[in-house]
């Protein structure tokens, strides 16, 4: 029950928010998104609530709604009092819903500070991170990349909800999830996917959505829902389809809600996002799908309707179905752009099947609604071409059907009926594709349609089809025959009207028909449904058709019914009747040159019916021309009287109807084009193929015949015969000089004189698009024709004029302009350049300038026109710039600048704008082409820098017109010699002042390329203008950080430096001097320089300078401005690297030379560059420079250059050589002039270190040789010094080296020998020893000369100490290399050596270094060759060891000598190491404590070393040294050992004695140590006189010390060793004089000792009475003298110890009654200490022996109780502890026994 209980409260525990543990709760309020653990840990409320609470204010001032909703609530004063955890349910629902609310709210701004702050004060007051995870962890989920998410997920709970239990990881990591990671924790539990879209879309609802969370939901949802069904397409088909509709209920209502959400486009574009990957890898049935599409519509709003309508079409292709719903048409019929957005998508996207279903749906919708808004779309979506054939063809015939079925109920008036009787024809005449399509369909379904057409022009239409049409479920059309209706018009009543009707015109093509004509025309298609109707008409009295050969109105009434926009059988009966009436005899004789005309316009009309018929008419004609002498028919009175034209002569009539018409009559009928190509052929004079037979029509006919043609056109009021005619006659130029234009202009002026309403009003009667009339009006003018240039000047500047006509006229100018002639041209441009510059607030004015400026700016304008244009500015500026005269006498020049700087009037905008227009106009006109206007434009440039002053801008936009024209003008220059540019007249200094003087970033590129190219093609215009342009770029061009201004400033540098330079070589100036300032201009400007532009920049500017003249200027520069940082090391090694290595080591040479400049007593180039005036602090300038040159040299580009140039022997690898000697000599002499300055002085150690690596050390020594046979002898050891450093950095593997530096020994062994100067022996002495150390072995002879030369006299025998130091240690490596081979040397070496070891030892101060050296040489010696060292020599080593150790020299010298000595005890021959080391003994020993210790150990790895044989057979040896250590403290009392050693050292010495002991017992067995053993005994007790007591208590100090550690360390092994001193330590313990100090720890020695042999004796030796007997009582008696001579806590620690031990080791009944017996009796002592030892005795045998002990038990109750009375309370007291712990063996109480 307990158990259950705790465990309850336990999960209790667990489970609960709130803790009384303090601990808990400082964690706990340590959680911040801001502060650090332990910060926030010690933060109030108050605090954190300040900090806070700025974030919301700002938040207020960000969105008002933060203010009304929690500035009294969450963010309140109160709010810092309020505790979650004591607030009830009820409170904590209302603030969890309020902290919701707050979080969506806050989420848009999680990037800003504000919002962290505010929430913040949640987290740390409210604990929102415990109590409200999930909607804080979906809060900042769309943030899940930034540092805030992670500082989150660091401070959640330990358990967040599960939906998030995948951030598990990234929580215990601290790391970002990966986006990649959310979708596939929501692929594989979709609870995730629904969390965020609550989220989501409640944020929507309360309007708090924001770009990053419905990106994040879209992309997250989309991602998932793919996942998800890629997951699913496994398994069977039925399983498939269970798990997308358990997708679909899962994640359709979401979407749903989402698709309608019309404030929030976002959310809807990405629900159509989803619903786009579910219809096309969800293979959703067609509800599922229709669903999606109907609940899409109805969310469609202006943003949404483009990717909805894609979302729709994708939807669409994935149908089975091909009709749509009715709520998707009801939804897209209101949109007005439906159809071309659908072309617009169509080129991304299948939308075929879309357009099919819609059109299907807003015909169904026609006829079942009476929705007329459904027809333009559907014959939008057919003229669109997004139809397939068999799509287009079923759409028309539903059309047709819905014709049929539509009735009187659902269209009382017949508006439906007739406008799709009007669509239906207009789909049947259109041309293209299109038309083939529907007349297809017409065919397939028999129908009339130009019935229908003629019907509806009537009002009698009824749409009904040969064969009846029916659509199936399929929506297929199908057609079955039915009989036509009889649906036969009255005309009676109209025709008596008609009979009433009286002439009143002749023609019913004057002006005076029209009334007339509409009456006859009503009439005539009613009649012309029926041929007998038909015939009724043509006989009505007022057609007048008895009279028509010789009046013009029977044919003038037909001839305008085909030429009109009437139905097309309206038109073909009209050509038909004419043909008939022509067919009579008395029509013969007659010329119908008119209506030929009218039938060549309808054999233009696209009604094939109609061109039939007209050609039919034609064929009738060509027949009345056989018969001569022809009167032209209504030649007078066609068109009213006073507007008859010219007539065609009989010839040209007959030429143009036989020649012309008749025999292209077949090809026109199949195209409507093709009697234009006639006429045009025919007029120009041409012959086909088809007419080689006929005779060719003369220039008189051709002419009569335009001129008659063009005659009609400009008297006939139908626009129609214009528009037709014109087609062919505009693209006649002229025949015989007579120009179209001269007959065709006063057409264009009364089309031009017509009001905008009138001619928009003509047009729309005949169905024809003003804008095509117009371009026809406007083509009769030809080019170079004066009148009609100058009736279209007149037109433009007429603001009567009609705008569309007016830009009819620029369009026709602009074709015009390339048959133009150069004065035409020049005189028309003049005129658009003024009319450009027009301005006026009437929009006709508007016009003409915006036309004009379009027309200038199409046309290819000549050089001419345009320097004409610039010339013209600089009239412009005068006016605009300059005061009138009698102004200028009163204001000087500075005035006038001041007042001009304010001027903004009329006229300067005038010239602004023509200015800009005219600029503009150049560079459009490839200015590459008109080399010529440079002059003018930099004379314009200039004038702008004037202008400029008067507006108070620097006209940025103008300059760079002009700037960019003369840069494309400047190739010309360079190309064509014969182009010079004038170089005096400062065109450099206008682009020096450009350039200065603008902060436009584009002026100054532009300028300075134009620059660049000036300077490369007439260098003498720039160059004197081009310091000011570099100083300036520093501070402007060289900051951009585009590639434009980087290629610009690349170009600059190319282009104008070089000439630059190569003047001033000329001039013999300085370079590096002259161009200080334009380094400095751009060294200065490196910190503002793009990092990814400024390499390239400096090294295009280094090439171009000369890199060998400059690059080191460059560096130095730098490193002084900027200091030698890492960046700038970094940096400046890039620059260098880019070089060559010549280049590269000549730069370092000056670089160390500008360094020596510093120094010298009047410097000067480094003045002029670095800035080493008198005021500077020339060791900080060299300093800098300093730093950078070791970081130079150790570039390992370099290094691999140089290593591969050096490897070749030629003259380019000599020059390098000489340049790396050149380097390696200054750099030496450079080290030498600061050689006093230690920082210096290291910078220049750090560069010849990396010089040295350069190179191989073969080429080094070829490099170096001729520096070595120099005099100078300082410079030669410098050299041999950088030789030495260069060996330490080889590696031993390298041949090349090894084989360079061994050949180089005898030279250095020659240096030896033959140079007086002791650092130059030194230093090769130095190499001597790296080279055989590293490379030694490989060449034993040339090592071993070597040696020898080093061991003589010329070395070694020197006077000079660190000669000999140095000889010493070559020694040491050669003993290392040579070994054996060194013997021959070592009879003079080593006496050298310990000489000078010895003298090093002498006097005040030890020589420390020749110390080590010589140690090191007789180290190397003991370890190679330890048999060269013994007898004499090892003797005075052990003794110079000794003296070294007593000098106290410091820690390297100790282990130098450590390290020797270690070898000899290691290598040396056992028998001379251990006689040695007897005879130093006594030497050791007067050198003091340290040497005595040093001595010991040396023994002590001499025993260890060596082997058990080699110390058996010196027994007798160690024996002795062992024996002589044992008396070192009788020795040091006596005054026979010179040192003297504290206690504390003597005790040290004898614990190393005995460990040293032990080491030889190790290697000995019983028989050859017990003879020792016993010698020593012997020695120990009778080696004395007995007079000497002191001296023999003294040695046996020492013994019992070592016996001690003997008895102790090898235990129960030796325990019968202890018969040798049984008797003698009995009578030590029972005859010493506690009262001294000697004998007192003799005395405790002794004990202690028999203890330890007491303790480990197994044996049972001292169960043996002999040994029993002997000692236990002399102990027992100790107890007496306790009392008196030994102190309690010594009886304690030394006695009663040996007692206990005793016992144990006597293991006997009998021995422990009689060693019990002898201690009862001292329990009757009169001394009470004894007393108390006796009883502390008894404790510890009880508790020691237990029962064994106890069973003397009654012996001991009488003095037990005796003592508990006993007249001392101590003793008493032990006595009671004594009983307890008696009881506590017995387990019982002795009360009774004691009673």
């Amino acid at each position: 029950m307990a158990s259950s209980l705790a465990a309850q409260l336990a999960q209790i525990s667990a489970n609960s928010r709130t803790s009384l543990n303090a601990k808990t709760l400082k964690a706990a309020h340590s959680k911040s998104l801001i502060f650090e653990p332990q910060v926030a840990a010690g933060q109030t409320y108050a605090e954190i609530y300040t900090i806070c609470h700025e974030g919301f204010e700002e938040l207020c001032h960000l969105d008002k709604r933060f203010s009304d909703l929690f500035a009294k609530s969450l963010f309140s004063e109160q709010s810092q009092e309020a505790d979650r955890t004591k607030m009830s349910a009820e409170e904590n629902t209302a603030l969890d819903k309020q902290v919701d609310f707050f979080l969506h709210l806050v989420g848009s701004r999680l990037r800003l500070m504000p919002a962290i702050k505010a929430v913040e004060w949640l987290i740390r007051r409210f604990r929102i991170h415990e109590f409200n995870t999930l909607t804080l962890i979906t809060t900042f989920l769309p943030y899940h990349t930034i540092p805030a998410f992670v500082t989150l997920l660091s401070i959640l709970p330990p358990k967040i909800p599960v939906e998030y239990r995948f951030l598990d990881p990234y929580i215990r990591s601290l790391t970002a999830p990966p986006r990649a990671a959310i979708v596939q924790q929501a692929i594989n539990h979709p609870e995730l996917l629904d969390i965020i879209s609550q989220y989501t879309l409640a944020s929507c609802r309360e309007h708090q959505e924001y770009p990053a969370l419905t990106t994040f939901w879209a992309g997250i949802k989309a991602e998932t829902v793919n996942g998800m069904l890629d997951k699913m397409r496994s398994g069977r088909q039925a399983i498939q389809l269970e798990n997308t509709q358990t997708l679909l209920q899962r994640i359709g209502p979401a979407l749903g809600e989402a698709m309608v959400m019309k404030s929030v486009p976002e959310v809807q574009i990405g629900s159509y996002m989803i619903v786009a990957i579910l219809a096309a890898k969800g293979s959703l049935d067609d509800s599922s799908l229709n669903a999606f599409m109907e609940q899409l519509v109805v969310g469609l709003t202006t943003e949404t309707f483009q990717p909805g309508l894609v979302t729709l079409c994708i939807i669409a292709q994935h149908r089975s179905a091909k009709q749509l719903s009715a709520k998707v048409a009801k939804a897209l019929i209101k949109v007005q752009t439906l159809v071309p957005t659908l072309l617009q998508i169509s080129t991304q996207h299948r939308i075929d099947k879309l357009a099919n279903g819609l059109a299907l749906a807003f015909v169904d919708r026609l006829l079942k609604k009476g929705d007329a808004r459904s027809l333009p779309l559907v014959k939008g979506l057919l003229f669109a071409n997004i139809l397939q054939e068999k799509q287009a063809k079923v759409i028309y015939k539903s059309l047709l059907l819905a014709a049929h079925k539509i009735d009187d109920e659902i269209d009382k008036d017949h508006h439906i009926r007739n406008e799709l009787g009007s669509v239906l024809v207009n789909l049947a005449q259109a041309g293209g594709e299109v038309g083939e399509i529907v007349r297809a369909a017409i065919e397939d379904v028999d129908y009339n349609i130009d019935e229908l057409e003629l019907n509806l022009k009537v009002g009698t239409a009824s749409i009904r089809p040969a064969r009846a049409i029916e659509q199936d479920s399929e929506n297929e059309v199908k057609v079955q025959e039915i009989e036509a209706p009889n649906n036969q018009p009255n005309l009676d009543s109209a025709l008596e009207e008609l009979y009433k009707l009286k002439l009143s015109t002749s023609s019913c093509l004057s002006q005076e028909s029209d009334d007339m004509f509409d009456d006859l025309c009503t009439v005539f298609f009613s009649a012309a449904v029926n041929q007998a109707d038909l015939e009724k008409f043509d006989a009505i009295p007022v057609l007048s058709r008895p009279l028509a050969p010789s009046n013009s109105f029977y044919f003038s009434f037909y001839m305008r019914i085909w030429s009109g926009p009437y139905p097309t059988l309206a038109r073909v009966a009209a050509l038909e009747r004419v043909k008939a009436r022509l067919k009579d005899s008395d029509c013969a004789g007659k010329d119908f040159q008119a209506i030929a005309v009218y039938a060549a316009v309808a054999l233009s009309d696209p009604a094939k019916k109609v061109r039939r018929a007209a050609a039919d008419l034609l064929a009738v004609l060509n027949g009345l021309y056989d018969s001569p002498c022809l009167t032209a028919w209504a030649s007078e009175d066609l068109y009213g009287k006073g507007n008859a034209p010219v007539k065609m002569s009989n010839d040209a009539a007959k030429s143009l109807v036989q020649q012309i018409l008749v025999p292209s009559l077949e090809e026109a009928v199949l195209h409507e084009d093709q009697v234009v190509a006639a006429i045009v052929s025919g007029l120009e004079g041409s012959k086909s193929s088809s007419k080689k037979d006929k005779k060719h029509i003369s220039s008189s006919s051709r002419l009569s015949i335009l001129q008659f043609i063009s005659g009609q056109i400009v008297a006939t009021p139908l626009l129609t015969v214009r528009l037709r005619l014109l087609r062919s006659i505009n693209q006649i130029k002229s025949i015989s000089g007579t120009y179209r234009t001269d007959l065709l202009l006063p057409l264009l002026q009364s089309w031009a004189a017509l009001s905008a309403a009138d001619a928009a009003a003509q047009a729309s009667k005949e169905s024809l698009d003003e804008n095509i009339l117009n371009e026809a009006a406007v083509d009769v003018v030809v080019p170079n024709h004066a009148v009609g240039l100058e009736l279209f000047l007149q037109l433009i500047k007429d603001q009567n004029t009609r705008p569309s006509l007016v830009q009819a006229i620029f369009a026709r100018l602009a074709k015009l302009w390339s048959s133009m002639k150069s004065n035409t041209k020049s005189q028309t441009a003049d005129v658009m350049l003024a009319l450009s510059q027009t301005t006026s607030d009437s929009s006709e004015e508007n016009t003409v300038a915006v036309e004009a400026v379009d027309l200038l700016r199409k046309v290819d304008l000549t050089t001419d026109i345009l320097l004409d244009f610039v010339n013209s500015l600089q009239f412009e500026a005068k006016l605009a710039t300059e005061p009138p005269a009698n102004k200028r006498r009163r204001v000087s020049m500075a005035e006038q600048t001041k007042a001009g700087a304010v001027t903004t009037g009329p006229e300067v905008r005038a010239a602004l704008n023509k200015t800009t227009f005219v600029l503009e106009l150049v560079q459009e006109s490839k200015p590459e082409n008109h080399p010529e206007l440079l002059p003018s434009l930099f004379t314009t440039l200039s004038d702008l820098h004037h202008l400029s002053r008067q507006v108070g801008s620097e006209l940025g936009y103008l300059q760079n017109l002009v700037l960019s024209s003369l840069l494309a003008m400047i190739p010309a220059y360079k190309d064509n010699k014969e182009l010079v540019i004038d170089s005096s007249v400062g065109h450099g200094d206008v682009l020096a002042a450009c350039i200065q003087k603008s902060t436009s970033p584009t002026v100054i590129n532009a300028a300075l390329l134009l620059v660049a190219s000036l300077a490369r093609t007439a260098p003498d215009v720039v160059l004197q203008s081009v310091m000011p342009i570099f100083t300036y770029m520093g501070s402007s061009v060289l900051k951009q950080g585009d590639d434009y201004s980087a290629h610009v400033v690349n170009q600059t540098v190319k282009e104008v430096i070089p000439p630059l330079i190569e003047t001033f070589k000329k001039k013999g100036r300085n370079l590096v001097a002259s161009t200080k300032d334009l380094l400095a201009s751009f060294v200065t400007a490196y910190e503002h320089i793009p990092p990814h532009r400024k390499l390239d920049l400096f090294t295009s500017l280094i090439e171009n300078l000369g890199p060998d003249d400059f690059l080191f200027a460059v560096l130095a520069m730098f490193v002084d401005r900027y200091g030698a940082t890492d960046t700038m090391i970094s940096f400046t090694t890039q620059i260098i690297s880019h070089f060559s290595v010549e280049i590269q080591l000549s730069t370092l040479v000056k670089l160390i030379g500008l360094v020596g400049d510093v120094y010298k007593p009047k410097p000067v180039l480094s003045n002029t560059l670095i800035g080493n005036d008198a005021n500077a602090d020339q060791d900080k300038t060299a300093a800098k420079q300093l730093t950078l040159l070791p970081h130079l040299l150790a570039n390992r580009r370099l290094k691999k250059e140089i290593t591969q140039l050096a490897e070749r022997d030629d003259m380019e690898s000599g020059k390098i050589r000489e340049l790396y000697a050149s380097l390696l000599e200054s750099i030496l002499n450079l080290a030498s002039t600061v050689k006093g300055k230690k920082v210096l002085y290291n910078r220049c150690g750090d560069a010849l270190s990396n010089h040295l690596n350069l190179l191989s050390v073969a080429e080094f020594i070829k490099s170096v040789e001729a520096l070595l046979d120099r005099p100078n002898v300082g410079l030669r050891q410098k050299v041999l010094r950088a030789l030495e450093l260069r060996v330490d950095s080889e590696s031993t593997g390298n041949s090349q080296s090894r084989e360079a530096l061994l050949a180089f020994l005898p030279q250095l062994t020659a240096v030896i020998r033959e140079s007086d100067d002791m650092n130059y022996k030194h230093t090769a002495v130095t190499c001597v020893d790296k080279i055989s150390e590293k490379y030694g072995k490989k060449d034993l002879d040339a090592v071993a000369a070597a040696a020898e030369t080093i061991a003589g006299d010329h070395c070694l025998g020197q006077s000079s100490q660190t000669l000999r130091v140095m000889a010493l240690l070559c020694l040491a490596s050669l003993v290392d290399v040579l070994q054996d081979g060194i013997v021959p040397v070592l009879p003079v070496a080593i006496p050298k050596a310990l000489a000078y070891l010895e003298d090093s030892l002498k006097g005040e101060a030890a020589n420390v270094e020749l110390h080590d050296a010589a140690y090191a040489f007789l180290a190397a010696l003991a370890q190679h060759i330890p048999y060269m060292i013994s007898g004499a020599y090892l003797d005075r080593l052990l003794a110079c060891s000794n003296n070294s150790a007593a000098a106290e020299l410091n820690a390297e010298s100790t282990s130098n000598r450590l390290h020797c000595l270690q070898f000899l005890a290691k290598l040396v021959d056992a028998k001379a190491m251990y006689i040695a080391l007897e005879k130093n003994w006594t030497h050791a020993t007067n050198a003091g404590f340290s040497a005595i210790s040093e001595y010991l150990r040396v023994l002590g790895m001499a025993l260890d070393k060596h082997s058990k044989a080699a110390v058996s057979k010196n027994v007798t040896i160690l024996s002795n040294i062992f024996i002589s250590t044992m008396d070192l403290r009788r020795n040091i009392a006596t005054g026979d050992c010179k040192a003297s050693l504290s206690a504390d050292q003597l005790n040290q010495v004898e614990t190393m004695v005995g460990e040293d002991a032990l080491k030889m017992i190790y290697k000995l067995n019983d028989a050859a140590f017990r003879p020792v053993f016993s010698k020593l005994t012997e020695w120990s007790f009778s080696g004395l006189p007995k007079s000497d007591t002191a001296g023999k208590t003294l040695r046996l100090l020492s013994v019992y010390g070592f016996l001690h550690t003997f008895f102790d360390s090898l235990k129960s092994i030796v325990t019968s060793y202890a018969s040798y001193i049984v008797e003698m330590s009995a009578e030590v313990v029972s005859k010493t004089n506690l009262k001294e100090t000697n004998e007192a720890e003799l005395w405790k020695r002794v004990i202690r000792t028999l203890t330890k042999c007491f303790e480990h004796d197994q044996d049972g030796f001292w169960q043996a009475p002999g040994h029993f007997g002997v000692v236990a009582p002399v102990l027992v008696a100790q107890f007496e003298r306790s009392a008196k001579e030994v102190t309690v806590e010594v009886v304690e620690e030394v006695l009663i110890p040996a007692v206990v031990e005793l016992a144990v080791a006597a293991d006997s009944q009998e021995h422990h009654k009689e060693l019990n017996g002898a201690l009862l009796k001292h329990l009757r002592s009169e001394e009470a200490a004894v007393r108390l030892a006796v009883v502390k005795c008894q404790q510890a045998l009880t508790e020691q022996l237990d029962d064994e002990w106890l069973r003397a038990l009654p012996e001991m109750l009488p003095f037990i109780s005796e003592l508990q009375d006993d007249d001392d309370e101590v003793v008493e007291r032990e006595n009671r502890r004594w009983i307890v712990g008696i009881e506590g063996k017995l387990g019982e109480s002795l009360d009774s026994m004691l009673q």
